[in-house]
């Protein structure tokens, strides 16, 4: 997969320009996750300018193709440069865009989901609501009304909180201390509540998101979203849109947030992290799972994490659990109170 790396932190790269007015690299015209928002208003040009969520993520996959030039053995290393035409030139420019990317914030530390957002139109939520009952689908009612979300704070589905969902406050945070940002202990929070209340989920893989990022501070909220996002298919909850093919992506995020969010699974640090925080209505969760060629047995409980390693393991697991590493020999058990 290193070339692979290589070439999208390439291509982010390409596309990145310093604007010497901010001493900050900048990415133009995208559209981010949102979707509603694919202009300015009052503009035929299309295109946003620093999309936060696609900001974090370049800077991200740049860091990671830094750190395979680190990890990877000499004659691996000499064989990407050789074979991608890869310059010393390049990773160098590569680690200046890593540590200079543009966010932009607004407010008390919400950071703006693109250049320009705070500038857009606050939008009346309950009087459409009120009007049109189900508004999930906000584009197509202000289309039918000659009007278009690009001119409103709305958003179609997580956009900046795709951040939070797809990294941990720990890669968050070291994220924003490379570029050289300083962010508040309560940053997440408050941006997690800003965006939720400007969010129609007018995709089925919305909530999926919105669970996920609410798991630690909501747990009722995120179980009803959960329970939703089940619901997608099976109440068709779109009206009409499972006849046309159902939405896997939401089926495989509400196992994805049975196995990895509420267990706080992630690999980090050579290491595999848990962090458990069951729903109230979730009492027990089972299953397995191969890390390493090593197959892991994993029960969680409101009071309990018992994590054992087969016999069979090629070698012993090394483990996190709040802080604390562990090392998790074959045929041997973890039981640690939560």
């Amino acid at each position: 997969g290193a070339e692979m790396i290589i070439e999208i932190a390439r291509f982010w790269a390409s596309i990145a320009r310093y604007n010497p007015a901010v001493g900050r690299y900048e990415i133009c015209k995208v559209m981010g996750p949102d979707e509603y928002h694919d202009g300015y208003p009052d503009t035929d040009e299309g295109g946003l300018d620093n999309n936060a969520y696609t900001n974090i993520m370049a800077v991200w996959v740049l860091c990671r193709a830094l750190e395979l030039m680190d990890i990877l053995p000499e004659e691996r290393c000499e064989s990407l440069r050789e074979n991608l035409g890869l310059t010393q030139e390049e990773l160098t420019r590569w680690d200046k865009i890593s540590r200079k990317m543009q966010i932009v914030f607004h407010g008390d530390g919400i950071i703006s989901q693109f250049a320009g957002y705070n500038e857009l139109q606050d939008f009346d939520w309950k009087g459409y609501r009120d009007k049109y009952g189900n508004i999930q689908r906000l584009d197509r009612i202000l289309e039918a009304e000659g009007d278009s979300p690009n001119g409103y704070k709305v958003s179609k589905q997580a956009d900046v909180l795709m951040v939070f969902f797809l990294l941990s406050a720990e890669e968050i945070n070291e994220l924003f201390e490379r570029l050289g940002y300083q962010v508040k202990s309560n940053t997440i929070p408050e941006n997690i509540e800003y965006y939720i209340g400007r969010t129609s989920h007018g995709s089925t893989l919305s909530r999926i998101v919105h669970s996920w990022v609410l798991a630690r501070s909501e747990r009722e909220l995120s179980w009803n979203l959960f329970n939703q996002a089940l619901e997608s298919d099976i109440s068709d909850i779109q009206g009409g849109t499972t006849a046309e093919g159902i939405h896997l992506g939401a089926m495989a995020g509400t196992v994805d947030l049975i196995q990895r969010c509420y267990t706080g699974i992630e690999t980090r640090d050579d290491r595999l992290w848990f962090n458990p925080h069951l729903p109230a209505d979730l009492r027990e969760i089972r299953f397995d799972i191969v890390y390493r060629r090593s197959l892991i047995s994993v029960h969680i409980t409101h009071s309990r994490l018992k994590i054992s390693a087969s016999a069979s393991a090629v070698a012993p697991t090394r483990v996190g659990f709040r802080g604390k590493r562990m090392e998790l020999k074959p045929g041997r058990s973890l039981s640690l109170k939560l």
